[in-house]
């Protein structure tokens, strides 16, 4: 619970953007510069602080951003792993899901592959209170939704 003097000296927020931008790719180019141009942000700094934060991932990984504007031109921001969709897809070496989950298996996975993509997915803030067995559900059950079949080991 924030306390008074917190709630007090925050600043005024302007706008919150979301944007999926390329890992070590941020440029003022389209889509970063129109979205923090239109709130006078500082998109060189943004640029820096955001390649500098995805660092350490493969290159044109597509990176979750949120950033907060505030009305006196600065910002922050958070930088959240990408989707379970997009590991799910690399892990099985495919494009896009099944046309038809239920009916049509796209790829299959073990639940090793599970398990380590449960194990970065740990680290986003909105897992941090989330078991390693309930990511891994969670997990499975999109893997599920796409068509890809997860077994204890591959055949």
């Amino acid at each position: 619970m924030s306390s008074v003097k917190e709630i007090l000296t925050r600043k005024p927020v302007s706008a919150t953007i979301r944007l999926t931008v390329p890992a070590g790719a941020a440029r003022p180019a389209p889509p970063v510069g129109p979205a923090l141009g239109q709130y006078r942000l500082n998109l060189m700094a943004f640029c820096k602080d955001f390649n500098a934060r995805t660092q350490k991932y493969k290159p044109d990984t597509p990176m979750a951003v949120t950033i907060t504007a505030f009305k006196d031109n600065t910002f922050e921001f958070t930088v959240k792993s990408p989707s379970v969709t997009w590991y799910l897809k690399k892990a099985a070496g495919i494009e896009s899901g099944s046309s038809r989950p239920g009916h049509v298996v796209a790829s299959v996975l073990t639940v090793k592959h599970i398990y380590e993509i449960a194990k970065i997915k740990q680290s986003d803030p909105y897992c941090q209170y989330m078991s390693l067995e309930a990511i891994c559900k969670s997990i499975i059950g999109t893997a599920n939704a796409m068509g890809i079949k997860v077994q204890k080991e591959l055949d």
